[in-house]
């Protein structure tokens, strides 16, 4: 695998509603977790759409592993242009240095918001340039934005063996949990 897609739960969905909320460690750290096996196994790219969330916890989590992985480069491309701008001021601030580190930007359509349409395009092209997909969901948490990615990814899965990674709420848990543990001793 080369190429992989990382996505998620917005963090509106997930009740974050800034950068300080003491759980984005936890899931940065579990997507780690799940990059550093494929990276062994060369993987060259992480994907990511770019929305505030999961998505931007990705993008740290792969430059944190930039100096242990050369090789591996970031890229985000998102739906529409400028798609930030009606965000709050310090949610573009942190997007546009995380912009700064990338390997690779661009937008699929090079208007402005226009419709739904724009996000089903986007979608379709990650799916098409990746070979699998960590995606961060837990249909028993409740449902959110990324199950639209699920069943896309999961038909893909089935006609062409595309990879298909999650991280749950389990997984999530497993790191504060260990990271408690660790600061126990």
């Amino acid at each position: 695998m080369k190429t992989i897609l990382v996505t998620g739960y917005r963090a509106h969905e997930l009740g974050i509603f800034n950068q300080k909320h003491k759980g984005i460690p936890y899931i940065r750290q579990a997507i780690t977790n799940k990059l550093i096996p494929l990276l062994e196994e060369g993987l060259e790219w992480v994907i990511t759409p770019g929305g505030y969330g999961v998505d931007l916890w990705a993008c740290e989590a792969a430059i944190d592993l930039k100096p242990q992985y050369p090789q591996l480069k970031l890229s985000i491309l998102t739906a529409f242009q400028n798609q930030e701008e009606n965000w709050k001021e310090e949610k573009q601030t942190y997007y546009r240095d995380l912009l700064k580190q990338v390997d690779y930007y661009a937008a699929v359509s090079k208007a402005p918001y226009e419709g739904p349409w724009q996000f089903k395009a986007r979608d379709e092209l990650l799916l098409r340039k990746s070979d699998g997909i960590i995606l961060v969901y837990d249909e028993d948490a409740g449902e959110g934005s990324p199950r639209f990615m699920k069943e896309r990814a999961l038909r893909k899965m089935q006609e062409e063996g595309y990879r298909y990674l999650a991280v749950t709420s389990e997984d999530i848990q497993s790191v504060a949990d260990e990271e408690s543990y660790l600061e126990m001793e």
